[in-house]
């Protein structure tokens, strides 16, 4: 069932997505060579708890603050004092809050010192995906309309879709109704309605789309091995408007 939300609900959630938005301000220029995932999930859930916060994912039963996933990890990567972060790399963060029961969810993807050029524009395109999948989610369209925004721009770079995971409603729970898919697709296609709050996080893979779950239960690697990334924002639906709640540059 989707949960539209009201004035009060929205500004509850708004709030979260607000102070997720400073969070990731202040913490991801501290992300650096030579730290390991655990040391950057320590960061962020001590900026979270020091705020007042809890981390989203513990609803979940997720062993971390944030989700960490470093190259060829899609989503869900665990955070380990054993994972270095190196040159090169390109690191996810998925991070979202509980703040008196509102909660917000976004990623963001940081490059590592000199990146190759191909991963360079993975994120650059990735980045422009979530931008069209934003305007495409406006009163009148339809779900599919930002999954095809999305799929458009990757498809037409030659770049894999992730289609196992999605986008979802959020706001009140981690994981709410409608499913908000990367790629085309067959099955229930909701028209967009005032009151929705929805995380829109394309998943694009540098080569095939198909995915895999690692030993750990959770991280997501991409099968053949290439580089994926994974940006996030958490939108709210208005009559006349869409605002992206989590906005690095919110009006304060």
């Amino acid at each position: 069932m989707i949960r539209l939300k009201n004035e009060d609900e929205i500004a509850g959630i708004r709030k979260a997505c607000h102070l997720t938005a400073d969070m990731f301000n202040e913490l991801l220029p501290k992300v650096k060579e030579g730290m390991s995932t655990y040391d950057v999930d320590i960061m962020f859930k001590n900026y979270i708890e020091s705020h007042g916060g809890k981390p989203a994912w513990y609803r979940n039963g997720f062993p971390g603050a944030v989700c960490i996933s470093v190259n060829d990890e899609v989503i869900h990567g665990l955070p380990s004092k054993k994972r270095i972060i190196r040159k090169g790399d390109l690191v996810s963060i998925d991070a979202g809050i509980d703040l008196d029961g509102y909660i917000s969810d976004s990623t963001h993807t940081v490059l590592i010192g000199e990146v190759d050029p191909k991963v360079k524009k993975l994120k650059e395109v990735t980045e422009e995906c979530l931008k069209a999948g934003i305007a495409a989610c406006k009163v009148g369209n339809r779900i599919k309309d930002i999954s095809n925004a999305i799929y458009e721009i990757a498809d037409k770079n030659f770049y894999g879709v992730v289609y196992d995971y999605c986008g979802h409603g959020v706001g009140l729970d981690v994981h709410e109704d409608p499913s908000v898919p990367n790629c085309p697709f067959k099955g229930l296609n909701p028209r967009i309605k005032p009151g929705m709050v929805l995380a829109i996080e394309p998943m694009i893979n540098l080569g095939v789309p198909d995915v895999e779950v690692l030993d750990d239960g959770w991280t997501v690697a991409t099968a053949d091995g290439q580089v994926s990334c994974h940006v996030e924002h958490t939108v709210a639906v208005f009559e006349d408007h869409t605002e992206v709640l989590t906005d690095l540059n919110y009006k304060k």
